[in-house]
Parts: C-alpha cells; structure tokens; sequence
C-alpha cells in the first residue's frame, strides 16, 4: 500500500550526485534518476489510522518537505535504497481513489535511510522480523517542486500506452502500464520528458 509519509525528519539531505552505475548485493544496476511515486489522496482508514497524503498534504508539509515512509515492497524499497539520488525527480502519483493519475513533480532532497515506522510497534507499518541493528526498509525525504499544469489521469496514459506499443512511441515499456502494483516504479527521460509535454495537450 502507498505510505503514510510523516514530518519526522531526522537527518540533513545527502548532498552526494550519482554515478552512472551503483552496486548491490554484487551485482551492478544501471541508475536512473527519474521516478513516480504512489500515494493515496483520498481517506482510507487501515488500523484506525487515516492513510491519506495526498500532493496537497506534502505542499502542507514543513519546508514542503516530507519522508516517503512505509513502503513494504522489496522492489520497490530497492529502487529508494539503491537508486535514488539527491535531486531526482519524481511524479507525485494519486493512487486508490476515483481519478488516478500525475498530480505534481517532487524531488529527492535525501537519499536512503531507515524506515523509523518498522520500528513502532504503534505504527501500522511496524515490523517485527527488523532490526535496528539490520533494517529491513528504507525511505527517502522528498520535496514539492510543483503541481503539474493539468492533471494526467490514468485513463489517457493507458491510452497513450496502448498507441505506443503499436507506434514505438515514449510509453510504450512504462513501469505503470506493464507493472503497475508497484508504489515506487523508474521512468526513463524520454517516459517523464513526454509526460511533462502533455500538460499543454487537452485530453
């Protein structure tokens, strides 16, 4: 499930730019620096607790600013714990409710970290298997950059797809129509590039 991203924040930004390869688990993986980010805009009530953060929470947020907790996939933790650099970019995604689709652009303004919220047995996201000393989740502090000039639904983008794989176009490989469970997914340049250029196309 998308995060419930929280205002602790407990360290100062890493400054470090990225390389063109990172290494994991012996085994090399090309980087990317653009992404899409899943949260949920709407109220949902898991545990008692309200699970809603929508791009308007995060602008609400201090300094706009706030940590991308709680993911619990391990593709997707890997992405943030092994790819992710100071001054990525990424698409603010609304996921879980009535028009899914890009809300906004964020930034990367600190690169990977311990998930406190696998340590908080109050918390909906707590994990007892971690460790403090071995933790299992990682997080990212991510800034508001802006709101996208119109709002790409989900419907127009799997449309797009659905062109592009007969045409070869921009969208034809993206992470969110071939696997699209995922919270944190890769957008290659050229994926974010043609995104950013239908904000002056009407759907």
């Amino acid at each position: 499930m998308p995060p419930r991203k929280r205002r602790k924040l407990d360290q100062k930004p890493k400054t470090k730019s990225s390389s063109k390869t990172i290494s994991h688990g012996n085994k090399d993986t090309p980087t990317f620096s653009h992404w899409l980010m899943k949260s949920e805009p709407e109220t949902r009530i898991e545990k008692g607790v309200d699970v809603k953060f929508g791009i308007t929470e995060l602008k609400g947020e201090p300094n706009q600013t706030a940590c991308w907790d709680g993911v619990r996939n391990y593709q997707a933790r890997n992405f943030m714990r092994d790819q992710m650099r100071v001054g990525h970019r990424a698409f603010f995604y609304h996921s879980n409710c009535k028009e899914p689709g890009i809300a906004g652009i964020v930034e990367i303004v600190k690169e990977s970290y311990p998930d406190h919220t696998q340590f908080d047995s109050k918390d909906i996201h707590f994990d007892s298997s971690s460790k403090k000393d071995n933790p299992k989740w990682f997080m990212v502090d991510v800034k508001f950059v802006r709101m996208m000039k119109r709002f790409i639904p989900l419907s127009e983008l799997k449309a797009l797809h659905l062109e592009h794989k007969s045409t070869g176009g921009a969208l034809q490989n993206m992470y969110l129509l071939t696997r699209p469970r995922l919270s944190v997914q890769p957008v290659s340049k050229e994926e974010f590039d043609f995104i950013v250029s239908l904000e002056g196309k009407e759907n």
